[in-house]
């Protein structure tokens, strides 16, 4: 390879290293559609949202189940605002040893229900593959109020189609529209 030639794959790796930290600072990142991001949030029984963290389109949902739930704080009448809900309400996707563990290490009960071939597996392993995972079948039933948060949150076209280049004012574009969702579900004190 001559100079000029390793000139000119330098030049195009160097350009291809300014292009990856643009799309990566901006949470935008290849799938399917294209460029994407992916909005992970917590919603409580009300389809309040609690949580958001952004990330690039092709990253998973269940590595984001522990950065979404450090977020959650919900303030009461006195005190320091609260970090730890009751029960926690998810699908199959985030029906990790990880997950689970992360949520019995924090003292909050799981209603995630097993994923087929995790029971075949654990099943398979006999007495060293541990006890089958429980869930409440009634808490479970109401996981459906994030996707209703979402809807909610997807009122906003702009919130619905990614119209933002930039994450931050994506993210307060989120912030905003929970705000406003919590403060219509407050009612009038007289």
């Amino acid at each position: 390879m001559s100079e000029e030639e390793q000139a000119e794959a330098e030049a195009r790796r160097r350009v291809r290293r300014r292009r990856r930290a643009r799309m990566a600072a901006a949470a935008l990142g290849r799938s399917r559609g294209g460029l994407t991001g992916k909005v992970h949030l917590s919603a409580d029984r009300y389809c309040r949202p609690l949580s958001f963290v952004l990330t690039p389109g092709q990253a998973g949902d269940s590595p984001q189940f522990a950065a979404v739930l450090a977020r959650v704080k919900v303030r009461g009448p006195v005190g320091r605002p609260r970090t730890r809900p009751g029960a926690v309400a998810a699908d199959k996707a985030y029906s990790s040893r990880a997950n689970r563990a992360h949520l019995r290490k924090r003292g909050i009960k799981a209603v995630i229900p097993e994923k087929a071939d995790q029971a075949a597996h654990r099943r398979k392993r006999g007495s060293a593959g541990g006890r089958p995972v429980s869930h409440d079948a009634e808490l479970y039933k109401e996981r459906n109020t994030i996707e209703r948060c979402i809807n909610k949150i997807k009122a906003w076209r702009g919130l619905a189609m990614r119209s933002d280049k930039k994450p931050e004012s994506y993210m307060a574009g989120l912030e905003l529209r929970g705000s406003i969702i919590w403060l219509r579900s407050l009612k009038p004190t007289t």
